[in-house]
């Protein structure tokens, strides 16, 4: 079972729970403009409970069924980022794909780097996988930090690998490798 983890002494890292729509809401509607330059376009009803719900209901369907597993940082009742591990496969890939994002009033604190790195031994020790992959805009310098901090190794560009802010956008590709262990 993947517990909690404090991060800073009023930050913690803790699995998504179907309690967290409203929070969810608060969180993105108050990063709305912060984030719009690094997700993809969001349709007004992204931004009302109900979105977030069905989003949240999703989501936990996805990890449910092990292809996700969702973190929120929580401070107290407010959510100040999240982090994902998406598209998970077993078998001899035993990989996932990594998402993230902070809130605009924690940013440059090193929560975000704290947070991937719990996810990574989370996704190595709980979870057993043996890579976690990344992608980042070209421009996204703060994420391309992270990524390396974290042990990250880029691997590659993809041309117009994402739709990002309305377009089409080219992406620098990521991977750390957990371990080395048999995948059966």
């Amino acid at each position: 079972m993947i517990e909690a983890v404090s991060l800073t002494d009023d930050v913690i890292l803790r699995p998504l729970t179907e309690q967290d729509g409203e929070a969810l809401l608060r969180a993105y509607t108050r990063n709305r403009d912060h984030l719009r330059p690094w997700e993809p376009r969001r349709p007004e009803e992204f931004f009302t409970l109900a979105g977030q719900n069905h989003r949240l209901k999703d989501l936990l369907a996805q990890q449910a069924a092990g292809r996700a597993m969702p973190w929120v940082l929580a401070d107290g009742d407010e959510i100040a980022g999240r982090v994902t591990l998406n598209t998970i496969v077993r078998g001899p890939f035993l990989s996932a794909d990594l998402g993230y994002w902070i809130d605009a009033g924690h940013a440059g604190r090193g929560l975000t780097t704290r947070a991937v790195l719990e996810v990574c031994r989370m996704a190595d020790q709980e979870l057993g996988l043996h890579r976690i992959a990344a992608a980042t805009l070209l421009g996204n310098v703060a994420s391309q930090s992270v990524l390396g901090k974290c042990g990250f190794e880029p691997i590659g560009l993809a041309p117009r690998y994402l739709e990002i802010d309305g377009r089409w956008q080219d992406n620098r590709l990521f991977q750390r490798i957990l371990n080395d262990r048999p995948a059966f």
